[in-house]
């Protein structure tokens, strides 16, 4: 197990390094001013977050994935449509509620409208798709044309929020969408894709098991917008005394910090632990040993992400809103500094990796862990750079996300699906803790530099969403490459292999 957990931190390391590297590299240009506590303090933040992200990732091998294949193909097989459905919906709602990217996200924003309301619409919203999600792989029905339905259902509630004066909710809404599938969801989430889709079997099988976090994404998304739609409050936005600076006491803030996210990770942990449990004296009735595995692999999760999320929280959240609100004082270098970051932040995004190594698993190494980290990088440095220059420019998310999606949905009738598939999902874990938690941090410093405390809410904002659509174009782009390149491969074999009369090769090449 010591083994398997330092492979696991080796891993993290070669992730984390880069951010700390270009974050070091910018305190030695003219820039950017911390003191020698900050950069102590963000260097030992990212020790400890290359320690979380490799407990959590043997926590995942061990326990979450596993978990989720348990129960997508021990439900499938009692082939009890209605608990499947039932229990589909139940946990989505639940686990939704206690991820911890949701409540970084509720905690940086000053609400009008209860927040406990906030919360369960976007739990709703997930239960719903996660279960929409779950009947689309048992009656194999196309993602695209399930995805180009609700798309256009968003982009309705989009005019009608626009015409009621509801622009203070676009921005929450799409970030919503983006940090529902987190480090605790998302591999739970897919497994029980994998699972269903391995018991069903067919052809397209591995096609099959992807998708849910795609359409778990959508659901939040239409759910606060609705919600915009019939409440009489509004969202707004103030930066509170304290809340982006290194804390006086670090040890105490620490701590602090950390039995808060004990209480979420713990809270968010026994719910599927409790589900899991149920279902395991019902329907799968798994060996001991099996069990055994799974409780080591849960307490591996735990520590994992107490320990990640508390050192993003103390050690990079106040350290982002510094280096933007710092380079905002030059605009014009939020730009390609904003793409740098993006491509090295991604890096580190935990759930990320659980992603990549189901998609080299089920796609037998068809689609690589390198090429899909490749094409992630890449898309969330494009959306990071992309969403500085709308913070530098002040201009509506909209000009962004429409023809973006329009984009995404176009290449969808042109890839093979399965390219599609990942992709969707591939936006949902890219928006992860470290978005949330650092980059966000950086759009609001930025922000508020650049356009003022008034205009964060609709500026900086919709930066979580940005990241969760740009690998739809990416990851998909990868597929089109593939299918050009199979075409060019079977044009030059027909025109260099002619069998002759004689039964020669002739090269016409």
């Amino acid at each position: 197990m010591l083994r398997i957990l330092w492979s696991k931190v080796k891993e993290a390391l070669i992730s984390v390094l880069p951010v700390v590297g270009i974050v070091l590299i910018l305190c030695a240009t003219p820039l950017v001013d911390l003191s020698v506590k900050e950069i102590i303090m963000f260097v030992v933040s990212a020790l400890l977050l290359i320690l979380g992200i490799g407990l959590f990732n043997v926590g995942a091998d061990l326990a979450m994935s596993p978990m989720g294949e348990y129960i997508g193909s021990g439900l499938t097989k009692s082939k009890k449509l209605s608990v499947l459905l039932i229990v589909s919906f139940t946990m989505g709602v639940l686990i939704t509620v206690a991820e911890p990217d949701l409540s970084v996200l509720a905690g940086q924003i000053s609400q009008k409208v209860d927040p406990i309301v906030l919360i369960v619409s976007i739990g709703v919203g997930v239960g719903l798709f996660l279960l929409l999600g779950v009947l689309k792989i048992l009656f194999k029905k196309s993602l695209s044309a399930m995805l180009i339905f609700f798309y256009m259902v968003m982009f309705a509630l989009v005019a009608l929020l626009a015409l009621n004066d509801g622009g203070d909710f676009l921005a929450l809404s799409f970030d919503s969408g983006g940090v529902t599938t987190g480090p605790i969801t998302a591999p739970f989430i897919i497994a029980v894709g994998v699972g269903i889709a391995g018991t069903i079997g067919g052809r397209n099988s591995g096609e099959n098991s992807f998708g849910l976090l795609a359409l778990c994404s959508v659901g939040p998304i239409l759910t606060v917008m609705i919600l915009g739609l019939t409440s009489k409050g509004s969202v707004d936005y103030s930066i509170a005394s304290g809340t982006y600076e290194v804390a006086d006491d670090v040890a105490a803030a620490f701590f602090s910090e950390m039995w808060q996210v004990v209480k979420e990770v713990g809270l968010a942990l026994i719910l599927i632990c409790a589900a899991f449990t149920v279902l395991q004296l019902i329907y799968l009735k798994l060996p001991a040993p099996r069990i055994k595995r799974i409780a080591v692999g849960i307490a591996y999760t735990f520590v994992g992400l107490v320990v990640f999320l508390t050192a993003v929280s103390v050690g990079f959240l106040p350290i982002g809103f510094k280096l933007g609100s710092q380079i905002a004082e030059i605009p014009w270098v939020l730009v390609p500094i904003g793409f740098v970051l993006g491509m090295l932040v991604v890096l580190a995004e935990p759930a990320v990796h659980v992603l990549n190594k189901q998609v080299e698993e089920v796609t037998n190494r068809a689609i690589t862990k390198k090429s899909m980290m490749i094409a992630l990088s890449v898309g969330v440095g494009i959306s990071i750079g992309l969403s500085m220059l709308r913070i530098w420019l002040d201009f509506s998310i909209l000009y962004y996300l429409i023809p973006g999606y329009i984009l995404s949905l176009g290449l969808s009738f042109f890839v093979p699906p399965i390219y599609t598939a990942i992709a969707f999902d591939s936006g949902g874990v890219a928006s992860g803790p470290l978005t949330s938690t650092f980059i966000l941090p950086f759009a609001i410093g930025a922000c508020l530099v650049c356009q003022g405390e008034d205009r964060i809410l609709v500026d900086a904002f919709g930066i979580v969403a940005m990241v969760a659509m740009t690998p739809l174009i990416t990851i998909q782009l990868l597929g089109f490459r593939a299918v050009v390149a199979r075409s060019v491969r079977n044009k030059v074999a027909q025109r260099r292999i002619i069998t002759a009369d004689d039964g020669q090769i002739i090269n016409f090449m």
